[in-house]
């Protein structure tokens, strides 16, 4: 992965725009979804407390069928299913202490006028055509059919149940039409094909130029390796629209004819900013123009892998936009190593796990499983409970549980004027840059692993000078002082560690440490003559009765 050299020095402040995948306005945020949403927030969060100026924004995915019909379904319209979908979704990623800077919708003025704008700059330069093409029609739902909506067998490996836009299994995308055996998923019929005119992108005239793009290293190297494969079966023209009945926009100059929900869906990342903007009076150019400096960062699924990488700097480059930095892909989630699903009790909503579980400790343990790759990671349910039991409780919070009893009850909750082990706090701060480099990297596992190397470190000093000894003997008084405040002094690095992945814990030790909100600048500031509050529990500890009611509930 190239990154911009040094950028993890925190001599540096840089300007950067990150975004994540939009969720769609037609269900629940899910514990799949919120790999996504907390590997970014903890990116962001680690460069604001850098104090990089760092930008998250994010918006609702609020077109298509789907959400026609399902408003249908409900008796309401569609403007009211986004609206009610969207109220539900920024609560639960609240609850889950994810930050954006700016939360949006795509069904919004700004998304429809950059939608039109970008557009028109493609087919004013030639970058669209339109063609008559054959589409599945559903002669009992009286309906051409989306992609979403026809399920079959790959053309290209066969795997069954695929939609029929692209292969879940092999990555594929395709026409609908080139599905084996395609069936309705509205009606379970057969569909018929009927012809109809449609608009195209011509993602082909930029193949050089994505080449290109792809060959700077903007994503990992396994990506990079399935782009190729791409790139050598050749780029086909892209259908950017759709029939009524539909949901979305009107195509300018037609009536009867819609964007595509994929076409407007990433504009919305640029509409979304615009709304900042509108709000907070950043410069939109400074941004998005084509020769823009600052970084601009995309975190998405490997399953979305060929609109992000290719057709989407594609309509930025021929409407004028600036193209990312880089675009970060992760893998699935399983649970206790199988795919999500409903019938098997693994399909787990953000509320479901609140209703039962802390949402930080969820936090933790993504971290704690996530790497650079784009490899799955799985929620192993044992592993958890006692990854959560070890580390946070055992570890981090038990630093500061053991040594607060003992620095309010003989010494009014003040610590010590100096540094007991100057050696071992050295060594907690020279450790600063290795760590940012993880973060910065996205090698959060190992961020953790250091961070937990740290905290048996911290353990082992209290346990090697015995305070609970010290403080029953005559004349050891400042020992027992010097020692707790050097462990309160450790913890508080740890916090500002793990500040981007626990943040309200971190919350929580900053109040009982009685200090403004710690950054990375402050690591090596030890508090000395300084008062802190009685300790109250950071983390408890989980058991299996608890944990296993995210899966029966």
């Amino acid at each position: 992965m190239q990154i911009p050299n040094k950028t993890y020095m925190a001599s540096l402040k840089r300007k950067i725009l990150v975004t994540s995948a939009l969720p769609y306005a037609n269900g629940p945020i899910h514990l799949g979804h919120l790999v996504e949403y907390i590997q970014t927030d903890i990116w962001v969060r680690f460069q604001k407390s850098r104090k990089n100026h760092c930008l998250y924004v994010c918006a609702d995915d609020a077109h298509g069928t789907p959400i026609m019909l399902r408003a249908q379904q409900e008796s309401i319209t569609p403007e009211d299913l986004i609206k009610k979908t969207q109220d539900e979704h920024e609560k639960d990623f609240s609850d889950f202490f994810i930050e954006f800077d700016n939360y949006h919708s795509t069904h919004s003025k700004e998304n429809q006028s950059i939608s039109n704008g970008i557009y028109e700059a493609l087919n004013s330069a030639g970058h669209i055509r339109k063609k008559i093409i054959s589409q599945f029609y559903d002669e009992k739902a009286e309906m051409f059919l989306p992609d979403r909506f026809i399920k079959g067998e790959c053309p290209h490996c066969s795997a069954s149940d695929q939609y029929g836009d692209a292969c879940e299994d092999c990555g594929a995308t395709y026409s609908p039409t080139d599905l084996k055996n395609p069936r309705s998923t509205l009606t379970g019929a057969t569909p018929v094909t009927k012809e109809s005119e449609h608009y195209f992108f011509l993602l082909d005239n930029f193949q050089k130029s994505l080449k290109n793009f792809v060959a700077n290293k903007i994503t990992q190297t396994e990506m990079r390796n399935k782009l190729q494969e791409w790139f050598d079966s050749g780029l086909r023209d892209w259908d950017i629209s759709r029939d009524k009945p539909y949901f979305g926009f009107k195509i300018p100059g037609e009536t009867e004819k819609y964007f595509y929900v994929w076409f407007d869906a990433p504009i919305g990342y640029i509409a979304s900013f615009l709304d900042l903007c509108n709000n907070k009076k950043y410069n939109f150019d400074e941004y998005w123009a084509k020769n823009s400096k600052v970084e601009l960062y995309h975190f998405i699924g490997k399953d979305i892998a060929y609109f992000h990488t290719l057709f989407w700097p594609a309509l930025l480059e021929g409407s004028g936009y600036r193209l990312p930095t880089s675009i970060f892909y992760h893998g699935f989630l399983t649970i206790n190593g199988k795919k999500m699903s409903k019938s098997r009790g693994t399909y787990i909503t953000a509320r479901t796990y609140i209703n039962h579980l802390e949402p930080e400790y969820l936090r933790y343990y993504f971290a704690a499983k996530l790497g650079a790759d784009i490899e799955d990671i799985d929620l192993n349910l044992d592993d958890f409970i006692a990854r959560i039991n070890s580390d946070l409780v055992g570890k981090f919070a038990n630093i500061a549980s053991r040594c607060a009893t003992f620095i309010h009850k003989d010494f009014g909750g003040e610590l010590s004027e100096e540094i007991d082990s100057q050696p071992l706090f050295d060594e907690f701060c020279n450790t600063k840059d290795l760590v940012a480099k993880y973060f910065e990297d996205r090698e959060y596992s190992a961020a953790i692993k250091q961070i937990m190397k740290l905290a048996d470190r911290a353990n082992q000093y209290i346990n090697d000078q015995e305070p609970w000894k010290l403080a029953k003997l005559k004349g050891k008084e400042k020992d027992v002082q010097a020692v707790c405040s050097m462990g309160i002094n450790l913890f508080r690095i740890l916090t500002i560690y793990l500040k981007p992945i626990i943040p309200n814990i971190a919350k929580t030790a900053e109040n009982f440490l009685q200090t403004e909100p710690l950054y990375w600048s402050d690591i090596e500031k030890p508090l000395l003559k300084h008062k802190i509050k009685e300790y109250t529990p950071l983390a408890e500890r989980l058991n299996k009765d608890n944990v296993v009611k995210i899966i029966t509930d």
